[in-house]
């Protein structure tokens, strides 16, 4: 009895999660919300963050020209004349016109000025759900959902692959969109690339997780005599 009640249980919880699932999107509209690693145009929504090396470059001016400017733990960094200016949470092309701004304001006349992230630090995606070790990772640009998966230490044995989700925050909202790994590996999707901030949830397949159990616990119970 407590066995049928257990069982009954699962099941409704089961129907609920797949239910959820059902809801985000997936294939071309989990795409269109999270493109593929060849698609992405991820650098220019790049949001600039303390310990990452920025490169900048002033048009006819090369004592301005700097390739590597580290954005300190406030979030800023040193631009000769204008001193320091606060580049953290600003997209590269955010901060190039801002740094513009301020150069044309009293010492250049229209600046052409342009401002490259060159290391990333400080990034990470946070890998939770069935996979062998869940936890945060740092990521670069190039980071794709098979990757990320990769730093956790793959799925696991009860990991329900066709229920892979990716939430990101796009413009302040919280996005989700669901992947099918399994297809991804076999090369039949492309795959997503995943950014910093981004969180991958690895989904759980009930009928694997009673499965497991049941075996787990037959030599002890004694419930089946062979396979």
């Amino acid at each position: 009895m407590a066995a049928h009640v257990l069982l009954s249980v699962s099941l409704a919880i089961t129907g609920c999660s797949s239910q959820l699932y059902s809801a985000l999107p997936v294939r071309d509209a989990a795409y269109a919300i999270m493109p593929p690693i060849d698609k992405a145009t991820a650098p220019d929504q790049y949001l600039i963050t303390p310990g990452d090396i920025v490169s900048l470059a002033v048009f006819g001016e090369p004592e301005l020209t700097l390739e590597k400017l580290p954005v300190d733990d406030a979030g800023f960094i040193q631009v000769p004349l204008i001193g320091p200016v606060a580049v953290a949470k600003l997209t590269p092309a955010q901060a190039s016109t801002l740094i513009a701004t301020k150069l044309g304001a009293r010492y250049l006349r229209n600046p052409g000025v342009t401002l490259n992230v060159v290391e990333q630090t400080g990034q990470v995606v946070t890998v939770e759900g069935q996979v062998l070790k869940a936890g945060s990772y740092p990521i670069d640009g190039q980071t794709t959902l098979l990757g990320a998966i990769a730093l956790a230490q793959s799925p696991t044995r009860i990991a329900k692959l066709n229920e892979v989700v990716v939430f990101r925050t796009i413009n302040n909202q919280r996005m989700a969109a669901r992947f099918d790994l399994a297809r991804i590996r076999a090369g039949r999707d492309p795959d997503p690339q995943i950014l910093g901030g981004d969180v991958v949830v690895v989904g759980f397949s009930q009928a694997k997780s009673i499965y497991r159990d049941v075996l787990t616990a037959a030599p002890l119970f004694n419930v089946f005599t062979r396979f």
